[in-house]
């Protein structure tokens, strides 16, 4: 099968890759960057900008199903540029399919398109998207652009071209160059606090099992009548953990301490706030330490039934939470005797 995966030199696009061609697909990788690792495992490389149209109808010719990872993440810069990535990238690609006639589409979406500031304990589907509104007025761009693609791809489902919306929580694992890396710098200058009492529970996915479901739901695509088709699924790794303590296992993984600071949740909304406005001002996309939105994720649960995922395309967590922490400390072990 000929696959594409927009982002496929991503953290979670290259597992996707890697997996594809592990089953012995011909794979097609569109991305901003070069990538020669994944030209070496044979994958032909494309360089663009979902952003372009026309660059990403060359991408899709000829496709059996395009996985859509690319997007803009992150709490930092002007509405604009999660806009035109995530929202009009994500119309071009749907377009662009339609087009070209390929009949499956996957979309990575995020579980914050559903968050609206209380805790989200084993919700499931069912749980419609926010008003907007409230999403814009806690500053949070890439969850507002995230909601209106996932939108877009599940209204786009039809019989010419099958659709669904995946939204894996906290990816983590070996070779992540955001979360994980991020927990670590912040740690070792002193600058990670816990937000609020330190009880929040949230859902976790170990990159291999957040890429085979990827997989596992194209399959599903495939079946005519499938239920996965026009739908929109929480993965995880179907247990929530204590949001700190995880942390601090991931901490010690770095041989640091756990985190021993804190700061109450009406301060962090309140330091959310100044540095929202503070950046802002500068007109810069880099990364405020915190925001309203990251304050109310970090002090909150959020963890999700994953039942429909199991039911309508087989969905499990192959690699345990376990295993995936040992892998990951083998991981930075490796890293630290660079």
């Amino acid at each position: 099968m000929k696959t594409l995966v927009t982002g496929g030199g991503g953290f979670l696009g290259r597992a996707i890759v890697e997996q594809l061609l592990a089953r012995g697909d011909q794979v097609r990788s569109f991305g901003r960057g070069e990538y020669p690792e994944l030209t070496a495992l044979g994958v032909e490389v494309m360089r663009g900008d979902v952003r372009d149209a026309e660059k990403v109808s060359k991408a899709c010719a000829g496709m059996d199903c395009v996985f859509h990872v690319a997007a803009i993440a992150g709490i930092g810069g002007p509405w604009s540029r999660f806009y035109e990535a995530n929202v009009v990238g994500t119309q071009n690609v749907i377009e662009v399919c339609r087009k070209q006639g390929v009949p499956r589409l996957v979309f990575t979406s995020s579980p914050s398109v559903t968050f609206a500031g209380s805790d989200q304990c084993g919700i499931n589907e069912r749980q419609m998207v926010p008003d907007l509104v409230w999403l814009e007025k806690n500053r949070c761009h890439y969850s507002r652009s995230k909601a209106l693609a996932e939108a877009a791809v599940l209204a786009a489902n039809s019989v010419e071209l099958a659709t669904c919306a995946l939204r894996p929580h906290l990816i983590w694992g070996p070779r992540d160059q955001h979360l994980i890396p991020r927990l670590i710098a912040r740690a070792q200058s002193g600058r990670l606090r816990r937000v609020g009492d330190g009880t929040n529970k949230v859902d976790i996915i170990y990159i291999d099992n957040a890429a085979s479901a990827h997989l596992q739901a194209a399959n599903a695509l495939a079946l005519e009548n499938s239920p996965v088709r026009g739908n929109a699924y929480f993965l995880s790794q179907g247990e929530p953990v204590n949001c700190w303590a995880w942390i601090d296992e991931v901490l010690a993984l770095a041989n640091l301490p756990p985190v021993k600071k804190s700061i109450s949740f009406r301060q962090a909304l309140r330091v959310g706030a100044i540095c929202e406005a503070v950046y802002a001002l500068l007109r810069t996309t880099r990364e405020p330490p915190m925001s309203r939105f990251l304050a109310w994720q970090l002090a909150s649960s959020h963890w999700f039934d994953i039942s429909a995922a199991r039911r309508d395309f087989g969905y499990e967590p192959r690699v345990s939470t376990a295993e995936g922490m040992h892998r990951l400390g083998e991981w930075l072990s490796r890293r630290r005797k660079r």
